[in-house]
């Protein structure tokens, strides 16, 4: 069971927008929550570059924005995060039944080992995976495949658990079975339909709605 980290285990995407926002008002972009939207999903080096080709600032290296952002969400974690409804059920659901279970996420390794700490659920994950050191982020199957290969599974044998479009792409991708937990806005969105199964939170895992 490979589950995604952003929006699923935590709602860390109303961080994101807060640190974006925050961080690239000092170099002069003023983004909105609507701008910050645009790059759900991205790996978190895109997301810098992707604002820096829209409008190249001045005053900061683009590694300066980078390791600012870190801090500011490492901090936002540390001190607020809370799991998603569901989330702890669902880990026990699974655990309960012997399955390796895997984070694999495009959060650099720092925010996902503080989310894990912060939720107390280290012990129960057998693999931590980032996707910063990946040629390509999501939509781009990599940290999926080496997430399998590194838990020694057939990816025909994993189940991706993912909030985002992206995502879910990757794990099709990767010739995995994807369980999609889209935002409520988004659930009726077709493309979601390439999904194995679409739940409305993670507690429809332990009803049985994942088969």
């Amino acid at each position: 069971i490979i589950y995604d980290m952003d929006g699923l285990i935590i709602d860390s995407e109303p961080f994101w927008r807060q640190a974006e926002m925050k961080v690239f008002a000092t170099v002069g972009l003023h983004l909105t929550e609507k701008d910050c939207m645009e790059t759900t999903g991205f790996r978190f080096d895109e997301v810098v570059d992707y604002w820096w080709n829209r409008q190249p600032w001045q005053g900061k290296t683009k590694q300066q924005i980078h390791n600012e952002l870190l801090d500011e969400m490492e901090y936002a974690i540390t001190h607020h995060a809370e799991a998603m409804k569901g989330f702890h059920e669902s880990v026990a659901y699974f655990k309960n039944r012997h399955l390796k279970l895997a984070v694999a996420s495009s959060s650099a390794m720092r925010l996902i080992k503080a989310t894990v700490n912060k939720l107390q659920v280290q012990q129960h994950f057998d693999l931590l995976v980032s996707a910063e050191h990946e040629t390509h982020g999501k939509p781009h199957p990599g940290v999926f495949i080496r997430t399998a290969e590194n838990l020694q599974v057939r990816p025909e044998n994993c189940l991706v658990i993912e909030d985002s479009f992206n995502g879910l792409l990757a794990a099709k991708a990767a010739k995995m079975k994807c369980a999609v937990v889209p935002y409520p806005e988004d659930y009726h969105n077709p493309k979601l339909v390439i999904a194995d199964f679409k739940l409305r939170s993670l507690d429809e895992i332990v009803s049985g709605a994942v088969g």
